[in-house]
């Protein structure tokens, strides 16, 4: 559905040079939910405005089911354009238009007709459950509200993919839920590919089907959030997933766990069925070592159990070396040496 094949987008100014995204190359496969995740100046908005040229990459390809962006006329960049909704930050509504016209709006760039205009409207709306505010102005409705209103006029023109530009990132935690859910069932109820960038893992693990995370303009890890959440390999990627397990360590929590911890601690990450052995105890036991589990917690992510433990061990240097290989048979483990920043 979208490619993109060694995509760069560089910045040029009198003395300066900024390579926004760095020879990315990703595939957003038709119906599912992808995320992209990093924290700011990652590149992850520009690599969102090359999926609809707002930029245009500077080396690479974009493509949009089997049409080279860069290879289209003004006019079909147009037409391929109604097939792309965006959701923005900041709503982008009107307002000096009813909710009824912010969502009519596409409809009537188009020219429908205005039959097909209010039926289509009225479905929306049902849809985004704003059916009693089709008169309403945005300044009457609250953040989540005009979120819904942003994603209704996003589907105005039956795009095949809907890109969300940090959409949850103005609303409070109940209410980014309830954008999160409506987001799943645009997808599942219309087939909609939706391409999403986010600083919030949380977003990641509630809807995504696949993620990516990008540094400095590179895409640095990349599959299925499942995969990611159970073998992270860059620091980048382990601190984004502890904001969401709650269980990131500071310098100052750090500091204090090792005035009641003489031992040395490690973070074990425990996917599917070895979230039910004693993996744990039977290693501590084979090759005398005491160990003690400082916190942790063990969550359903993606219909797996999934589960992070801050873990104390105590012992010979060398026989704890032998607990952590053969433990890394089994789990993801790794030492705390400094803050999880």
């Amino acid at each position: 559905m979208i490619q993109f094949q060694g995509v760069s987008k560089i910045f040029r100014s009198k003395n300066k040079e900024v390579r926004a995204v760095e020879n990315v190359t990703l595939n957003v496969n038709k119906g599912e939910i992808y995320g992209v995740i990093g924290f700011s100046g990652a590149g992850k908005s520009t690599l969102l405005r090359l999926v609809n040229l707002l930029e245009k990459p500077t080396e690479g390809k974009v493509v949009v089911g089997d049409r080279d962006l860069t290879a289209l006329s003004a006019r079909e960049l147009r037409q391929l354009r109604r097939r792309i909704g965006m959701i923005f930050q900041t709503f982008n509504l009107f307002n000096s238009r009813t909710v009824y016209g912010n969502v009519a709006y596409p409809l009537r760039l188009a020219r429908t007709p205005r039959a097909r205009i209010r039926e289509r409207v009225t479905e929306l709306l049902r849809f985004v459950g704003l059916e009693d505010k089709a008169d309403q102005y945005p300044e009457q409705l609250s953040g989540g509200q005009k979120q819904r209103v942003g994603i209704a006029r996003a589907l105005a023109t039956s795009p095949d993919i809907l890109i969300c530009d940090e959409a949850t990132s103005a609303l409070d935690p109940e209410t980014t839920g309830e954008i999160l859910k409506l987001l799943k069932k645009v997808n599942e109820e219309y087939g909609i590919t939706i391409l999403l960038i986010t600083h919030e893992m949380h977003v990641i693990r509630s809807i995504c089907d696949r993620v990516a995370v990008m540094e400095n303009g590179a895409v640095i890890e990349e599959g299925p959030v499942f995969d990611i959440f159970a073998h992270p390999k860059k620091q980048t990627t382990r601190s984004f997933i502890s904001s969401v397990q709650n269980d990131k360590l500071s310098p100052k929590l750090l500091a204090l766990l090792k005035q009641h911890h003489s031992g040395r601690l490690y973070r074990v990450v425990f996917k599917g069925g070895t979230t039910g052995e004693p993996v744990l105890s039977r290693a501590a036991k084979k090759y005398d070592i005491d160990f003690s589990i400082i916190y942790g917690s063990i969550n359903e992510l993606q219909g797996q159990l999934f589960g992070s433990l801050i873990v104390e061990f105590a012992g010979e240097d060398s026989e704890i070396a032998r607990v952590v290989e053969e433990l890394e048979r089994t789990v993801e483990i790794w030492e705390v040496i400094d803050h999880e920043s």
